[in-house]
């Protein structure tokens, strides 16, 4: 009875024993089959070839939007003499705008500050004087946006005349640019493939799948200079020249090489 207990143990220790080898081989053959490159269907394989190129599109259109930064600027004694001032010219403005057919949703404050006017007097003896309090100035902004382009010399002129003393700039533009910006996607996408294929064919490869495409932000060109522009409001008005919108994009692609 004794020697049957311990025979039993002994033969199962074997048996782990002959398993564990066995385990230890295996693994050793499997790292041995990576080393050379052989073994599973997937080890890793070389860096994929790839064509990488940047395509261009541009697009141009009749911009059918202007925005207009105007301002009122006056100057008094007092801060309350040139509020007062500026508040009554840049109510007129304002009227006269609507009156011209500007909407309100199209009217914006884009500004409004009180500053004080000092004067700095020389000094006989070389040295720094205390600046003089002469008067303040103030300055009210408002944003025009213009959907009617043949009217844009007309809402300028009148402006002028009832208290616009200060203007930031005129911007063309399209309210809704989408159809454009499509076609220049277009045509970008379609220089970045004209690209590829011909380094493609410049290597003696064939060019594979597309693996990624990209597009930057869609911009407008800036502004067409002056002396470029062709269509002008009547003589009698502010000249105008509306010139054309341009929209560029540019897009980012991979495609894979097929050798």
């Amino acid at each position: 009875m004794i020697s049957t207990r311990i025979a039993r143990p002994v033969r199962i220790v074997a048996v782990a024993a002959a398993l564990a080898g066995a385990f230890a081989v295996s693994a050793l053959a499997q790292d041995n089959g990576k080393e050379n490159g052989k073994g599973r269907a997937d080890a890793p394989r070389g860096r994929q070839a790839v064509i990488k190129v940047s395509g261009e599109g541009r697009a141009t259109t009749a911009p059918d939007l202007a925005i207009l930064q105007l301002s009122v600027v006056k100057d008094a004694k007092t801060a309350r003499e040139a509020l007062d001032a500026n508040n009554k010219a840049m109510t007129e403005v304002l009227a006269a705008l609507r009156q011209a057919g500007i909407a309100d949703r199209d009217l914006q404050t884009s500004g409004f500050s009180i500053n004080p006017q000092y004067h700095y007097p020389p000094s006989d003896d070389g040295g720094s004087r205390p600046p003089e309090l002469v008067g303040y100035q103030v300055v009210n902004g408002v944003t025009v946006r213009v959907r009617d382009l043949s009217r844009l010399g007309e809402v300028i002129d009148s402006s002028v005349s009832l208290g616009v003393n200060q203007a930031g700039g005129i911007e063309f533009t399209n309210d809704k640019p989408d159809a454009v910006i499509t076609e220049a996607r277009k045509a970008a996408v379609a220089d970045a493939i004209g690209k590829a294929r011909v380094l493609a064919e410049a290597a003696g490869v064939s060019l594979g799948r597309l693996i990624e495409l990209a597009e930057q932000e869609p911009r407008p060109e800036p502004p067409v200079p002056f002396a470029r522009m062709a269509k002008e409001a009547a003589a009698d008005q502010v000249p105008i020249a509306t010139g054309e919108s341009a929209y560029n994009v540019t897009v980012n692609v991979t495609f894979a090489i097929d050798q």
